[in-house]
């Protein structure tokens, strides 16, 4: 296990951690034959420690591509988290409403489309998948995330403005560190959260930047985004960290990463205590409905 630096600032009382992942050992939870790579195990227990260690009371677990469209595993994380835990699903066109109804009542309350995982970059499939996954959980007043690569937010601009369903933008947007604010489409992420109709997770801060262990170059993308609109931004770990860096065949080991470091940026990002707590908690709570 990667080290963990302690929490230097006061965490608020309900701070939510937006985005992390279970992973059992691939016989309790079969993995999807079609995934990409293959983790370790990651359990609750484990993750319950990490909420432990970084003085956070709640936590999201968002449904991993190696499972596909089976969610077993994520309800079942949430259920051994109790009421400190929600989630977020991946479906498809076979997911009956039945089962949607099930899963919102285990704690669900949003889907994940994992396009640049899956290696979907064309924006008009991507639009094809946001419409018909609106439609499929339009009612259970859930949000639409999107794990996907600036180009494809550029383009979808106008449909995340008209959507009918929050949306939520992982990872920040994808966008590199090293390119800074002014690099291409940027400014199409920052309008969305400044008109309130995007959100975005300042979450796996190390995916956007090769600066360990705080990875301070992404403060600007972090403080830009903030300043937007506060009220749109969660923050998250990306815990356990999952690695793509073997065949699925073999166990690809977690990219190590120093949360409590990557927490500690968090002030870096939004000085103003106020701020950090829209951030940790009055954001998720809406969002997330705790």
């Amino acid at each position: 296990m990667a080290k963990r630096t302690a929490v230097d600032f006061e965490i608020p009382a309900g701070a939510c951690d937006c985005h992390t992942h279970v992973f059992g050992d691939g016989t309790d939870f079969p993995w999807w034959e079609h995934r990409a790579y293959t983790p370790p195990p990651a359990s609750s227990d484990a993750l319950l420690a990490l909420l432990n260690d970084l003085h956070l009371s709640r936590v999201v677990i968002v449904h991993p591509s190696v499972y596909g469209a089976d969610n077993s595993a994520t309800l079942d994380g949430i259920k051994r988290l109790g009421s400190r835990a929600r989630g977020v699903a991946v479906i498809d066109a076979s997911t009956s409403r039945a089962r949607l109804e099930e899963m919102a009542a285990g704690g669900i309350h949003g889907v994940r489309l994992n396009l640049e995982t899956a290696g979907e970059f064309d924006p008009d499939s991507a639009k094809r998948r946001f419409d018909a996954t609106a439609r499929q959980i339009d009612g259970l007043s859930w949000h639409v995330q999107f794990f996907t690569r600036p180009s494809v937010i550029a383009a979808l601009h106008d449909r995340f403005a008209q959507s009918p369903c929050p949306v939520v933008i992982d990872h920040f947007g994808n966008f590199p560190a090293a390119q800074g604010v002014d690099q291409p489409h940027f400014d199409v992420l920052v309008d969305l959260v400044r008109s309130g109709k995007c959100h975005v997770k300042v979450s796996g801060a190390y995916r956007v930047s090769d600066k360990a262990p705080d990875h301070a170059d992404a403060a600007p993308l972090a403080r830009a985004l903030i300043a937007a609109n506060a009220d749109r931004i969660v923050w998250g770990t990306d815990w356990p960290h999952p690695g793509h860096s073997k065949p699925p065949a073999e166990v690809s080991p977690p990219i190590p990463v120093d949360d409590g470091a990557l927490l500690n940026q968090l002030p870096v990002w939004a000085p103003d205590a106020a701020t950090r707590r829209k951030i940790l908690v009055d954001n998720p709570a809406r969002l997330y409905g705790f």
